[in-house]
């Protein structure tokens, strides 16, 4: 009897243990333990500043990323910002009746307003015009009417003046028969006249002038140059453009504004000194004067009232110089920014006295930010009512900083919104003699502590109390630490960018560890149009080697093309130095990391170049001694998606011709040449090498087994009809189809192969083990669709007697043969899904034993997590008793979308691009990171954290809990002792 009341006052007391830990589970109090958003906006191409006496003062950019964002120029925060399409680059901004920023993009063909304080839109205009042209955008600020600032905008062909208060056309003037390439829109100071001046060819110079209230064309002039134009004009002054003649080699002013117009020539070794071919104007728009770069210097000329061209001043450093400022009644000043002993040197000038400085202040800048690429200037008044000057730089690494009075007020990372590839890398082991955990607190802030996290779990807990929880857990929180932890959530994330630079994040708090601007990836003599790659690692030490630290190659190449001579850097992960780079003489078309190592842990990696030459590195005895034993196994594919064509390679000889022992020739194997009539190549995707799988064996509902058929060789490949490659969706269910296929990458082999009628792309696929899921769209049913394909191996299927597999009686572990043709049978099914898809992921753990579930960036930027389960093609509408057992879900014709199921909450990834997962030490438990113009970074647990208890567990109610039992049980028996003493007394 006591035993039994004991039990229940147990069960009591568990039941509020469970119940109170559930009603705690809010995110309210866990912002920021386990993940971490970062906001960016990219490389600034555009920037107007914004200081007026009232409000915010701010500046409004526009960047390569596509975004429009307004800066506090305080702080350099984001008060706003819009990331537009991929394919609605921003062409211009501008600020119009001081209230409303102004955006041309998409090749001038969307014109926007937005309020300036908020970033809302205010209105939007489709611009019209068939010839592409030079996109111009320009406010008209000396020209009102009725309080409306007009803005003149020239694209396609076509030049329009709308109002900027609702975006209405007032007129537009069509040049698109004129064969004119309009190179200026120019409004002459108080006039209302406009001037649109331009190439006819290569040798013809038109200026039309256009009344600017009706757009009713005044006057037209026409003159021939013999020798030629080159690039762009450059307007020098009201009625002066300059340019450069055809050879390069000659400057050409060009007077518009007379009767006729007026070429003048000079050449620049009668400026200079000296001649050279690969002159360029630099695209300043300053106010009589100009600046030039020839050779290694840049050159400043002013031009006289005569029309003359005369040298002002010449620097032999690395300049980047703004646009013209004007801050006082009829006074410019311009910024010029030059690189002098690892110093920048900012300098403002008036325009038209070149000798005295307005400002010159010199900054000590990191040498990791490369040189300065562009420089925006702006004016304050300081107290003493003189002008002070600031300058808002944009850094050869993509970032931005603000510089005023001799230092960097602020600065941004805006290379991490360009992430071009990501790969991890472990922390180093935390040292003996070190404390793990030291307690920093006194047994009062201990019991405090542990006190609120009890009136949290109770639900009694104020606002204030919830908040100090928190503080208290970022405080003890140990998730920022330089050393590795024993679940596997603190690493380093390695991220290669556009700009050619590597960061060093740390997975706690997403801060940058290191960073490193790649010198092989920097722009020089011998690599002029450096791109980087990808990222893989390199040497990743264990047991032995773990005095050596671990580093990764950084893959890259000198041009646009493929057969452009690569690049290799080699970088430690734990300093950011990098240990070596190396200038290839061949291509980078495709790396390959092998599953070997060398006695120093470093991987093989084999590099594939565009004549098919196979290069292996490191280039060591030991390397080619390791590559040697395994040449014959190597295998590898390659895709041409223009052509149609997918071929299966394998190693040959050592290349022909060629003194390199590193260097092997290749032979096709095998290739597919898919019709180029009927099927277009739009996607291919592999299983990643790093995945783990738990068990070959499937046990379903009947107590069957099947055997997955697992293999890394297999590729999935996803093809169109031509007319259903597009986008855009021009092609009808009868012209569309979506063939699927699997491809065994080492014999060529089709494997199965699929048609969905009235489908096309694009399509979004990810492989996992033995399964493909893939996105596409139905013509038929206009929505968006997700298929399933698992394949299995029927070569396994005699081994399902279980006396067989204890007594060893099977072929599981008999080898296996690609050449051999593999018994497989598939299994498919579609579903209708909600959402346009731009990529998809699976998690990944350490021993793949926990389920899976897809990571699906969505059209919204957000990171949604779908259970495997919903994509089994056994789903069935009416599941037996042993189906739902094992867990199979009923049939429906739609995927789910829970909104609890967004791994991003209510955040977004604007821009998003990639998902990677990377598993952690717990096996329950996998790390993601999305990457676009935003950084967004969790970890998840798909099948809940089984294998540790979580973070806001509550140990003072367990230690209440365990005590009151004990109390319980003792109360409990002495009530049962007395009681049956009593009894037996009667």
């Amino acid at each position: 009897m006591g035993m039994r009341m004991a039990i229940r006052v147990f069960l009591l007391l568990l039941l509020l243990l469970a119940s109170a830990e559930h009603s705690f589970s809010i995110y309210e109090d866990q912002v920021g333990l386990m993940d971490w958003h970062q906001q960016y906006i990219g490389k600034v191409k555009h920037a107007v500043f914004h200081t007026q006496k009232t409000g915010r003062k701010r500046v409004v950019v526009s960047t390569e990323e596509n975004v429009i964002a307004s800066l506090d120029l305080r702080h350099g925060e984001i008060f706003w910002r819009h990331v537009l399409g991929t394919n609605d680059a921003v062409d211009g901004i501008d600020i119009a009746l001081g209230k409303y920023v102004i955006t041309l993009s998409s090749e001038g063909s969307i014109l926007r307003a937005w309020n300036l304080p908020d970033g809302k839109m205010v209105w939007e205009s489709f611009l019209q015009g068939s010839k592409p042209s030079k996109s111009l955008l320009s406010v008209l600020i000396n020209l009102k009417v009725d309080k409306d600032n007009m803005i003149l905008v020239f694209s396609k062909g076509r030049l329009h003046a709308l109002s900027s208060i609702d975006g209405e056309v007032l007129w537009e003037k069509d040049f698109s028969a004129e064969s004119i390439e309009v190179q200026q829109i120019i409004q002459p100071l108080g006039s209302d006249i406009i001037y649109a001046v331009g190439f006819v060819g290569s040798s013809q110079f038109d200026a039309y002038q256009i009344n600017a209230k009706n757009g009713e064309l005044l006057k037209h002039k026409s003159a021939a140059f013999p020798d030629g134009f080159f690039g762009e004009v450059l307007l020098v002054s009201s009625d002066m453009l300059v340019s450069l003649d055809a050879t390069r080699s000659s400057l050409v002013t060009i007077n518009f504004q007379n009767e006729e117009i007026n070429f003048g020539k000079t050449y620049i070794s009668d400026l200079v000194g000296e001649s050279s071919r690969n002159t360029v104007i630099l695209p300043s728009k300053l106010s009589g004067i100009f600046a030039v770069k020839v050779n290694s210097f840049s050159v400043f000329i002013r031009v006289t009232t005569e029309g003359k061209l005369e040298v002002v001043d010449k620097i032999n450093n690395a300049v980047a110089v703004s646009d013209a400022l004007s801050f006082s009644e009829g006074q410019q000043a311009l910024a010029i920014v030059e690189h002098v002993d690892g110093k920048i040197l900012l300098t403002v000038k008036l325009n038209h006295d070149w000798n005295g400085d307005l400002l010159k202040e010199s900054i000590v800048m990191d040498h990791q930010r490369g040189l300065v690429h562009m420089v925006f200037i702006n004016t304050y008044i300081r107290t003493d009512r003189s002008h002070g000057f600031r300058a808002l730089i944009v850094m050869e690494d993509h970032s931005l900083l603000l510089l005023q009075q001799g230092a960097i007020v602020w600065s941004r990372e805006e290379s991490l919104a360009s992430i071009v590839d990501v790969t991890t890398s472990e922390l180093p082991v935390e040292k003996k003699g070190v404390s793990v955990a030291k307690v920093e607190q006194n047994l009062f802030e201990w019991l405090k502590g542990h006190i609120l996290k009890l009136k949290g779990t109770l639900l009694l807990a104020s606002s204030e109390d919830i908040a100090a929880i928190q503080g208290m857990r970022l405080k003890s929180s140990e998730k920022s630490k330089m050393t590795r932890d024993h679940n596997g959530f603190r690493k380093l994330l390695i991220v290669l960018t556009r700009a050619g630079k590597l960061y060093a994040l740390h997975t706690g708090d997403g801060r940058v560890v290191w960073s490193l601007l790649l010198s092989s990836l920097r722009k020089s003599g011998s690599c002029e149009h450096p791109t980087g790659l990808s990222v893989y690692q390199w040497q990743v030490p264990h047991y032995h080697a773990m005095d050596e630290n671990p580093s990764v190659l950084v893959a890259g190449r000198c041009g646009p093309h493929w057969d452009a001579p690569g690049v290799l850097s080699f970088v430690d992960t734990y300093t950011g130095k990098e240990l070596n780079s190396l200038g290839l003489t061949h291509s980078v078309m495709q790396v390959i990391p092998l599953p070997f190592t060398d006695s120093t842990e470093q991987h093989l990696h084999l590099i594939i170049d565009a004549d098919h030459h196979a290069h292996l590195y490191p280039r060591t005895s030991e390397a080619i001694g390791i590559f040697q034993h395994e040449f014959s196994n190597v295998y590898w594919y390659s895709v041409e998606a223009d052509n149609g064509i997918i071929r299966g390679h394998v190693l040959k000889s050592n290349c022909i011709g060629v003194v390199d022992e590193y260097c092997f020739d290749s032979r096709d194997l095998w290739s597919i040449v898919f019709p180029s009539e009927s099927e277009k190549i739009i996607a291919t995707v592999t299983r990643k090498l790093s995945e783990v799988v738990h068990t070959q064996a499937k046990v379903i509902a009947d107590q069957d087994v099947m055997y997955k058929y697992i293999s890394k060789n297999l590729l999935f490949v996803a093809t169109v009809a031509p007319k259903a490659s597009d986008e855009f969706r021009t092609a009808t269910p009868e012209e569309s189809w979506l063939v699927v296929y699997l491809i065994d990458t080492v014999t060529g082999r089709i494997l199965h192969r699929m048609t969905h009628h009235g489908s096309q792309g694009p399509v979004r696929a990810v492989f996992s083990e033995n399964w493909v899921v893939y996105h596409y769209f139905n013509l038929k049913a206009h929505r968006y669709e997700m298929s399933v394909i698992e394949i299995y191996d029927q070569s396994r299927a005699d081994n399902k007697d279980v006396l067989k597999l204890v007594f060893g009686k099977h072929n599981l572990t008999s080898p296996i043969s690609l050449y051999s043709r593999p018994e497989v049978i598939t299994k498919s099914q579609s579903y209708f899904f909600t959402h346009s898809v731009k990529t998809i992921t699976v998690t990944s753990t350490a021993k793949g034993i926990t389920s899976k579930q897809l990571l699906i960036g969505t059209v919204g930027d957000q990171v949604l997590a779908l259970d495997k389960r919903y994509l089994d093609p056994r789903r069935s509408v009416n599941p037996t008793q042993a189906e739902k057992e094992e867990g199979i879900i009923p049939l429906t014709d739609s995927l789910p979308i829970i909104p609890q199921s967004y791994v991003t909450h209510a955040l977004k990834v604007e821009g998003l691009r990639g998902i990677v997962t990377v598993p952690a030490k717990l096996e329950s438990t996998s790390l993601v990171f999305a990457y676009g113009v935003d950084l967004f970074f969790t970890r998840i647990a798909p099948s809940r954290t089984y294998d540790s208890l979580t973070e806001d567990f509550s140990y003072a109610l367990l230690l209440i809990t365990i005590v009151a039992l004990i109390a319980a049980i003792f109360v409990t028996w002495v009530l049962s002792e007395r009681k049956e003493l009593q009894e037996k007394w009667r």
